[in-house]
């Protein structure tokens, strides 16, 4: 059963780009938008919703990291970031 938006409004917490660095590794990690709601593109993934995420994709409201991203946070390890968890993945937006 895929969880409810107010489930997973309940999981969105915040993390720092030091503790999120090895889910990068594995490929784990999505940009989520600042204008895009980080709840809503949560609920589109759990649910496979593949009209609504082929256009954020194409869009570049769902992305993921490039490599001037990675090399910046990995200058700025205490860049934090809203996060929340849609197994296998991890969404992060820029705060």
């Amino acid at each position: 059963m895929n969880p409810t938006k107010e489930e997973l409004a309940l999981s969105v917490d915040e993390a720092q780009w030091d503790w999120l660095r090895a889910h990068l590794e594995r490929a784990g990690i999505i940009i989520v938008s600042p204008d895009l709601d980080l709840v809503e593109a949560g609920l589109k993934i759990s649910d496979n919703d593949t009209l609504a995420i082929q256009s954020w994709i194409d869009t570049g409201k769902l992305s993921k990291p490039s490599a001037q991203q990675v090399a910046e946070w990995d200058a700025n390890k205490e860049k934090r970031f809203q996060t929340l968890i849609i197994s296998p993945f991890v969404l992060i937006q820029e705060k």
